[in-house]
């Protein structure tokens, strides 16, 4: 085999297509262009997503999404997270100093995950109904 001899697989060099070169040829006149407007003119351009003036998909279409300016300052407690503090009355004020919740936190809401033994008083924290009846049952109370 010498270098005059190599030549490329078959089917690896594609013909490109000549435009403009006579009806017959498929590509001729208009060269794939279609007739008269931006895109067939030199230089013709538009921007992504623009339609033409009519309003864009991305204009059409609703927004999408929210993200809650309180979520930031609420925070959900599971129930066996209320057997680590030693306080007698579980309040905010505690779970904070037992960094349980964030110190920016509000608000605290009690989750039904996990089992609760020990018999906790809490006061001032929202409560779901199943960690209600889970605290009720072990002995504890609710104070609003």
């Amino acid at each position: 085999m010498r270098l005059n001899e190599l030549s490329p697989g078959k089917g690896a060099k594609k013909v490109g297509k000549r435009r403009g070169r006579g009806h017959s040829a498929g590509q001729g006149k208009t060269s794939g262009r279609g007739q008269k407007g931006q895109h067939a003119r030199s230089g013709g351009y538009h921007k992504v997503g623009f339609e033409g003036g009519q309003m864009p998909l991305q204009r059409r279409l609703p927004k999408v999404g929210f993200r809650s300016r309180m979520a930031r300052l609420t925070a959900e407690l599971r129930l066996h997270e209320l057997e680590i503090p030693a306080a007698d009355v579980i309040d905010m004020d505690v779970l904070k100093a037992a960094n349980l919740v964030p110190a920016f936190v509000t608000k605290v809401k009690v989750i039904k995950s996990g089992e609760i033994k020990k018999a906790v008083k809490l006061k001032g924290l929202a409560v779901t109904k199943g960690a209600r009846a889970d605290i009720e049952k072990a002995g504890g109370s609710i104070e609003e």
